[in-house]
């Protein structure tokens, strides 16, 4: 079943047969959705996700396992596991029901203050990455979050020689470079394994959540810091970088992870002109894919 025939008739359908207590709750999709998994919102108080392919239906029973688990060591809400629905006819995947986390997405138009959201979701970072690390290592359930990023060298350099003449191959190769090589001594972590800005949560100036723990694995936390470009600048990033607890040389992977993913939005684009714009939007960044290039760059050149 493709994400495109998931809609809210089929949750409704779903809900009905099989926990027929929340029949009566109406069912409406979220405004601003992901890839993985379909969201629709269950009534006031609760959400239905369902995976969107085949490959993500192994997050399932992960996030079920562990989110309970992660929970009282965190301090905003994350999902919270009430149900788990069967394969069947109507739909052939495992899929869940959550609590509603209330709030609004972190589009940029919903946050003005983001020195306060990144001293905000650096402390969440370092909450997560206190907890004990029972969890899975990475893998295809991860989609690789928390391993090396050096599992992404050959389509970078694919898309590097591709996007010649878009972005600087001879900068954008430094970056990568730099990424490729910074080594990994430190312990694994929990990792979210997908911080961007369609996965905060945020009630004025707070974030008060974060979602779709989809990719979470025990590994390095490199993939988890892309955040500092996609969605903060100049003091915010400052203050992000400052206040996570990780390695120093972290960060030239976690630029590794961020290049990578500006790259794909920006190959989108050679076959379907706009859809990197399109991309930018759904997963909630703050700035274009060619601009988070320019500035990974840059960021490489600034360091002493």
């Amino acid at each position: 079943m493709r994400k495109a025939d998931i809609d809210a008739a089929l949750v409704t359908r779903l809900v009905a047969s099989q926990f027929p207590q929340w029949a009566s709750l109406p069912v409406a999709p979220v405004a601003l959705d992901g890839w993985d998994n379909t969201t629709f919102r269950l009534g006031d108080t609760l959400s239905v996700r369902l995976p969107s392919a085949d490959p993500y239906a192994a997050q399932v029973d992960k996030e079920h396992r562990w989110l309970p688990v992660l929970a009282p060591g965190l301090p905003v809400a994350i999902p919270a596991p009430v149900a788990k629905g069967a394969p069947s006819a109507a739909f052939p995947r495992p899929w869940s029901v959550y609590r509603w986390i209330d709030g609004t997405i972190a589009t940029g138009e919903a946050v003005r203050d983001l020195t306060g959201l990144a001293t905000q979701l650096a402390a969440f970072l370092a909450a997560l990455y206190a907890c004990e690390t029972t969890g899975p290592p990475p893998g295809d359930h991860s989609f690789s979050r928390g391993g090396p990023v050096t599992i992404w060298d050959a389509q970078v350099r694919e898309l590097v020689a591709r996007l010649d003449g878009v972005v600087d191959a001879t900068a954008v190769t430094r970056v990568w470079h730099a990424a490729v090589e910074a080594r990994n001594d430190a312990p694994d972590v929990w990792v979210h394994g997908d911080v961007t800005g369609s996965n905060l949560v945020v009630r004025g100036e707070r974030l008060v959540g974060v979602i779709d723990f989809g990719c979470c694995a025990v590994g390095d936390p490199a993939c988890d810091l892309t955040v500092a470009w996609t969605m903060f600048g100049g003091e915010s990033r400052r203050i992000f970088r400052s206040s996570v607890p990780v390695a120093p040389s972290t960060w030239a992977r976690a630029r590794g992870w961020a290049l990578w993913k500006a790259l794909v939005h920006l190959g989108a684009d050679l076959s379907r002109p706009g859809r990197s714009r399109r991309l930018d939007a759904r997963v909630g960044w703050h700035r274009s894919a060619v601009e988070i290039v320019d500035e990974l760059v840059r960021d490489l050149d600034s360091e002493p």
